[in-house]
């Protein structure tokens, strides 16, 4: 598995005017589930998910285009990870710290789980119920 935790990015989410127009910081947690023992074998970083530029696709999605869930953004999150086909399942969690809740909170975050479709089923979500 790799992990990456805590990555933090600046974004316009939410259902809100005014998260779009100030936005906020997203902190997203990201573990992959694929065969490390290529790369464990040959020390090539090219045998693996390169975790730095997996960190600039997730920041470039959450500085992107705004949506009003963080379900729906956690869902594209997922989509750039599994990209890689040697990921077998990705698991995506956002944290919205900043989030607009009128008591005191620590954190609210969405978590979401999903495989490599199998060849000739549809991706949940396409048409299926979640």
């Amino acid at each position: 598995m790799i992990t990456l935790t805590g990555l933090r990015a600046h974004g316009r989410h939410g259902v809100y005017d005014f998260e779009r127009l100030q936005g906020q910081d997203f902190v997203v947690d990201a573990t992959l589930r694929l065969d490390l023992s290529g790369a464990a074998r040959s020390d090539e970083v090219t045998d693996t998910v390169h975790y730095g530029e997996l960190a600039d696709r997730l920041v470039a999605v959450v500085t992107g285009e705004p949506v009003n869930l963080i379900e729906t953004l956690a869902d594209r999150l997922l989509d750039v990870c599994l990209a890689d086909p040697r990921v077998i399942t990705a698991t995506i969690t956002v944290h919205k710290p900043q989030a607009p809740v009128p008591h005191t909170f620590t954190d609210v975050a969405v978590t979401l789980t999903r495989g490599r479709p199998a060849a000739g089923r549809s991706r949940p979500g396409d048409g299926e119920g979640r």
